[in-house]
């Protein structure tokens, strides 16, 4: 599973940023603040994502775009917890695999299998099958709110390249 001690602090500071976020690097073996799942999973509090070194870059990304998807003036109040819908979930899945992308080193397939090992399930048995073939409502969902382009299902919003 692919850490964010395994890729650039820099870079995903950076891509967080983008979106209006911020990345709180937490000492390693200390509580991440905001942690749904707890252990070495990410956390949320308002537009802050915490993360250990040990924390899985997935988690790191799948917790952000909880945040992505709300306007800004709703981060404010996300502790812990960012949502209750089912829509939102499977649309940050999607996007999740989008930001792989813009990271060095990660890119949206190592997303989609740490997904899988860390065991989400869906459908049609793994993440990336549910990426290529079972995600049009999730698209769809995206796409209203202006962050990926149809039909070429890729972000809407500029992120940085790759190095």
């Amino acid at each position: 599973m692919l850490t964010l001690a395994d890729i650039e602090h820099e870079a995903v500071a950076a891509l967080l940023a983008r979106y209006g976020l911020r990345l709180e690097r937490v000492a390693d073996g200390m509580p991440i603040p905001g942690s749904y799942w707890g252990e070495c999973e990410a956390g949320l509090i308002g537009s802050t994502v915490h993360a250990r070194g040990d924390t899985p870059v997935h988690s790191l990304l799948h917790e952000a775009c909880h945040l992505i998807v709300l306007p800004p003036e709703r981060r404010a109040a996300v502790h812990t917890d960012a949502t209750d819908s089912i829509e939102e979930e499977d649309a940050v899945c999607i996007l999740q695999a989008l930001l792989g992308d813009a990271l060095p080193g990660v890119g949206r397939a190592r997303v989609l299998a740490d997904m899988d090992a860390w065991g989400y399930t869906f459908r049609l048995g793994s993440a990336a099958a549910y990426f290529e073939h079972d995600s049009d409502a999730a698209w769809r969902w995206l796409q209203a709110r202006g962050l990926v382009e149809l039909p070429a299902r890729t972000l809407a919003l500029p992120v940085p390249a790759p190095c």
